[in-house]
């Protein structure tokens, strides 16, 4: 990158010399592009500098096109039943370009004993809302269904405060259902260690349910399949994707921007509060350029973090420790993806829904298959098919060591067991994120609300991301929004 390229390398910008106020948003993600677009329709007059550390941006959200395949390098989709995700795309003009899943094969499977089964209709992670189906599945014993059919009749739970997901699901559901299909599904969802995972930060929904009807099945009686779906689960035909993979969403808002705001490659490492020409304060940042390792300096009016919070820990651990004690508190976990591109006729079992997941029980090293293809056309040549297998995630953080050849191995080896894969893959992709994916642990909603009450004390600084408050595209889209908003509120 050139210094014409990179204006703000060439200056040191001084708010006070400014008729406009200047927002720095430090984070190029699918969240930082979402607050720049905000703060553009919100504060027209207020000038963007958006800092992304790598060379290219969208984060996580990477797509690339290989002999013929559509390439996902994490989500492959967002859902629609939380407006944010697809009021964006409407606004950056994209909307006729999503894409629903295909008919006909909106089901979910689960490894049960070295088989894929299908879930069972009318189950929503927890809360079965149809008999029939529940008592025709393979998937529980019948003392496992009898259990999970006793939930009508347990007790409220009476203590207060949070609960982790294990030990809901075990109290209301029963053992053998909390291992066979909820633990599965959820780690699907989350990556999360579900000893650990708050119940009241992931599946509040679920907690309200029983507090409210004092039964999940009753509450799931109780209310129509669209709001009954909501946050519960596998729901194809909510999911969307653009036509051209995610990263149109990435291009789309970048388009929305003024060159000159966008400096990539362009890593922040120090950020301050300092005296202002005019007895006030302001924030100054410091960062180091591809092509100026020197560090830069620049003033700011307001500042958005839309990055992972260990990282808004480090800008922030001079200018309030204990706020930054609290982002450095969330944890992390990784994720690896392999992506297989076959022949679908070396596949001898039939790619029956959109893939499945696979219980802790069954101590296989796969987390998940997606049937990429399956889902949206256009991701798979014709006559072949796109498999995205996941590994590692919180409770399985040595996947994430493992060489390129041993996971090649371990993902082959897997996809020949379930799905009688036979001979050599066409495309055999890899990709690793590290600490990529915020635990939502216990305590997780307490932490959030001190790092939302530290902010009081800092009405121009706003942070943003899937650390908070939710880990999809669309919240991180609200996320970014929300961040926006709450900057411009204090430029006036």
């Amino acid at each position: 990158m050139n210094d014409s390229a990179n204006p703000v390398s060439r200056r040191t910008d001084e708010p006070a010399a400014r008729e406009q106020p200047l927002v720095a948003i430090v984070g190029g993600g699918i969240t930082g592009l979402a607050a720049a677009c905000e703060l553009r329709e919100l504060a027209p007059r207020a000038e963007i500098r958006l800092f992304e550390a790598q060379p290219r941006l969208g984060g996580v959200l990477q797509t690339e096109r290989r002999g013929g395949y559509l390439l996902e390098q994490s989500a492959d989709n967002f859902i629609t039943d939380l407006p944010w995700g697809v009021d964006f795309c409407q606004r950056l003009g994209l909307a006729a370009e999503l894409l629903p899943t295909t008919e006909g094969s909106r089901r979910a499977g689960i490894v049960s004993r070295g088989r894929i089964e299908p879930l069972p209709a009318g189950f929503a992670l927890l809360a079965p809302s149809k008999v029939g189906p529940l008592l025709a599945s393979r998937l529980l014993s019948p003392w496992g269904k009898l259990r999970l059919a006793c939930e009508y009749f347990v007790p409220r739970r009476r203590q207060e405060g949070d609960e982790s997901f294990a030990n809901f699901a075990r109290r209301r559901i029963g053992r053998e259902a909390y291992e066979r299909i909820a633990q599965p599904l959820v780690s699907g969802i989350y990556t999360a260690d579900p000893e650990r995972l708050s119940m009241q930060a992931a599946l509040a929904r679920f907690v309200e349910m029983e507090r409210s009807s004092g039964s999940l099945i009753r509450a799931a009686r109780r209310t129509s399949s669209a709001s009954a779906a909501r946050d519960q689960g596998p729901r194809y035909s909510l999911f969307v994707a653009p036509h051209g993979g995610m990263h149109a969403l990435i291009a789309a808002a970048a388009q929305r921007l003024p060159r000159e705001s966008l400096h990539l490659s362009s890593a922040v490492t120090r950020l301050q509060r300092v005296p202002d020409d005019r007895g006030g304060s302001t924030w100054k940042l410091q960062w180091r350029s591809e092509s100026r390792p020197d560090p830069q300096q620049l003033r700011a009016s307001a500042v958005v973090l839309a990055l992972p919070s260990r990282a808004a820990a480090t800008l922030l651990e001079g200018v309030d420790p204990p706020l930054a004690d609290d982002l450095e508190a969330i944890e992390y976990a990784g994720c690896t993806i392999a992506l297989v591109g076959c022949r679908r006729e070396q596949l001898t079992a039939p790619l029956d829904g959109f893939g499945f997941v696979v219980p802790e029980v069954e101590r296989r090293p796969i987390l998940a298959c997606s049937y990429a293809s399956e889902k949206f056309p256009g991701r798979a040549p014709a006559g072949h098919v796109l498999l995205r297998v996941f590994l590692g995630g919180a409770c399985h953080p040595e996947m994430n060591e493992l060489t390129d050849v041993r996971l090649r191995e371990l993902v082959l080896g897997q996809l020949g067991e379930l799905l009688g894969l036979s001979g050599e893959p066409d495309l055999f992709h890899l990709v690793r994120w590290s600490d990529a994916m915020p635990q939502y642990y216990l305590g997780h909603t307490e932490r959030v609300a001190r790092i939302e009450g530290a902010l009081r004390r800092w009405p121009t600084l706003a942070l943003a991301g899937n650390a908070y408050h939710g880990v999809g595209v669309p919240q991180c889209i609200h996320s970014g929004q929300l961040a926006a908003r709450r900057v411009a509120a204090a430029l006036g």
